[in-house]
């Protein structure tokens, strides 16, 4: 039986460095007898020349649109804004089943082209576990990025009202290890007179136990809050006596808030600590957001978002692709989980596969 085509595209989301496939799992691939082909990309952390030396194709970016149409089309993120029909059958995160901002129009793409959808975040097992997840990493770069915004605040707190928040953080640039991540928070916050509290809600899952082993490595104070300590729901005013909230929730369904602008902007009888929010979790477009206190993601270049203004302003970072910060071993842990389920790719209709491809129908008669 011909094994099938995976056709690596480069990702064409900004800053995104992160790669769909490595290539030690692709070299697997290919000895297991698939085909594959490598798009060149400006962006990638890892250079096609990777891929060409251990017998992958290698074509330039973008040029999937006029692959084969049983070709399956690899990628990360979402694909660029066009309105042009999808044909072919694709695997990366879409962000569309949660009713985003745009979503119908994406699944509209693909009904009209009669292509298929295989969203990564919804590849499950039989326990409804994700097989592959970034998660760990979203929650390690989060955590990062948060504290050594805090760090910068308190550089700066004698003079903190008249701060914007790109003088808070400068713009981000990937790091080449984990290690060398530690060393600049720790180096953020090395002149502090004391440890920052930082709350992780959702602390017990992937992303939350990243957060919670970042923060623990650079001496921060740290409160883990998962589903015992959230059950009784929103908003929680305890939220507020904290330094750095990183909410790492994966949310499957309408919660009440965790907290509420009001809340943020009254100080109360004692004045508020939270400065920093981190939301790992990250989708303000849809209605399952428990921070509804944000309606636009922030970027590498422009991290933090101020959503509080005055003598004790709030800051919010919310980067929808976090994982990016540490691009190599992100992906090279998020592939290998993955590779297991690449090796079953000829049969789309078994296993996983099957599961997600159930998802994509269901929403599909929703346009």
């Amino acid at each position: 039986m011909k094994k099938a085509h995976i056709w690596l595209r480069a990702e064409s989301k900004p800053l995104e460095e992160r790669i769909a496939l490595t290539p030690n799992v692709a070299q697997k691939l290919l000895q297991a007898g698939f085909k594959i082909t490598v798009e060149e990309s400006p962006l990638s952390a890892i250079p096609a020349q990777a891929y060409q030396e251990i017998g992958c194709d290698v074509m330039p970016a973008q040029s999937w649109q006029q692959a084969p149409k049983d070709t399956i089309i690899l990628g990360l993120k979402e694909l660029s804004e066009n309105n042009w029909p999808l044909v072919h059958r694709h695997i990366h995160f879409a962000h569309v089943y949660k009713e985003q901002q745009g979503w119908q129009d994406v699944l509209r793409r693909f009904k009209t082209g009669e292509g298929e959808l295989y969203d990564l975040e919804y590849l499950v097992d039989d326990n409804n576990r994700r097989v592959a997840a970034f998660g760990y990493w979203a929650g390690f770069a989060g955590a990062a990025v948060a504290l050594k915004a805090f760090g910068k605040r308190q550089q700066v707190a004698n003079n903190a009202s008249t701060q914007d928040s790109q003088s808070v953080l400068a713009p981000l640039t990937s790091m080449p290890s984990k290690q060398a991540l530690v060393d600049d928070v720790a180096k953020s916050l090395s002149t502090l007179a004391r440890p920052p509290k930082v709350l992780v809600i959702g602390a017990k899952g992937r992303s939350g136990r990243g957060a919670v082993e970042m923060a623990e490595s650079v001496g921060a104070e740290v409160t883990q809050w998962d589903m015992a300590e959230t059950k009784i729901g929103g908003p929680f005013e305890a939220i507020l006596d904290f330094d750095v909230l990183v909410n790492c929730v994966f949310v499957q369904e309408a919660l009440p808030p965790f907290i509420t602008l009001p809340m943020l902007e009254t100080n109360g009888i004692e004045p508020r600590r939270l400065t920093i929010i981190c939301d790992v979790s990250c989708d303000p477009y849809g209605t399952y957001n428990p921070l509804p206190i944000y309606s636009s993601c922030t970027t590498f270049d422009k991290p933090c978002l101020r959503i509080i203004e005055g003598d004790n302003p709030v800051d919010l970072i919310a980067i929808d692709h976090l994982p990016s910060l540490l691009p190599v071993e992100s992906s090279e842990d998020f592939c290998q989980q993955l590779l297991p389920h690449l090796l079953q790719l000829d049969d789309l209709n078994l296993g996983v596969w099957q599961k997600a491809n159930q998802i994509f129908t269901d929403k599909l008669s929703q346009v």
